[in-house]
């Protein structure tokens, strides 16, 4: 690895850590010597960049400190491609949009030299599924958690039953099969999930909904991975959908 990708991808691993990091944790990602890490450091800290700490308690990123966006590397590139391969392919039609544009974009802004990691990507996703018609709009509905407004349902359950249900919207579930809306149901008092190809009628409602859907999502993921292990999430939360 060249010195400035090195000096590049230690501003990385500092950015996305949320505690000190240690130069025997950044050696050994980077596959140096912790010398060349102290060295490292020194010089970024030498250009002006904003890093703290010590040898031997770890070092910590500004958060003030940011540089641009798409000095991306050929690994960061791939990994982007591939998610907004997949969101092409199975994402509903808004988010399909936004995917082929995203990649657009990516290759419009990175050298010259990098976009062949964009237009002849190694890595691939499987073709897209035939999915379960969506009978709520699932654009407005991501537009509702953003907001924390309550969706109001007539839903369908798997025994043919219709039920009128109020739920405080908080995830959309992008699942093989179908997709799935995750909320807490007002008249279960508790957390469901709801397929989409399911919903009979949707309004969307001008209430508000409190603890933010950020606080929500926190507790429903607590709550599944006490219930199952993460393999078995899926099925059990359908099984709840009732």
């Amino acid at each position: 690895m060249r010195r400035a990708d090195r000096l590049f991808q230690i501003v990385q691993i500092l950015r996305r850590s949320g505690r000190p990091v240690t130069a025997d944790a950044m050696a050994a990602e980077l596959e140096v010597s912790k010398r060349s890490v102290y060295r490292d450091i020194a010089a970024l800290i030498g250009q002006r960049t904003p890093i703290r700490g010590e040898a031997g308690i770890g070092y910590v990123l500004d958060g003030a400190f940011d540089m641009p966006p798409l000095m991306l590397t050929p690994e960061e590139i791939e990994a982007a491609v591939l998610g907004a391969q997949w969101v092409a392919r199975h994402g509903d039609p808004v988010l399909a949009r936004a995917a082929d544009d995203l990649v657009a974009k990516i290759a419009a802004t990175v050298p010259e030299h990098l976009r062949s990691f964009v237009l002849e990507p190694v890595s691939a996703t499987p073709p897209g599924f035939a999915h379960a018609e969506d009978r709520i709009d699932i654009a407005a509905a991501r537009a509702a958690i953003r907001a924390q407004r309550k969706i109001a349902l007539h839903y369908c359950d798997a025994e043919g039953a219709v039920s009128r249900r109020t739920i405080w919207p908080i995830a959309i579930g992008y699942l093989h099969h179908a997709r799935v809306l995750v909320g807490w149901c007002e008249t279960r008092e508790d957390f469901r999930t709801f397929r989409s190809d399911r919903v009979v009628d949707a309004e969307f409602l001008e209430e508000r909904y409190r603890p933010r859907a950020a606080t929500l999502r926190r507790e429903w993921r607590r709550q599944m991975a006490e219930s199952a292990p993460p393999t078995e999430l899926t099925p059990k939360a359908e099984a709840r959908s009732s």
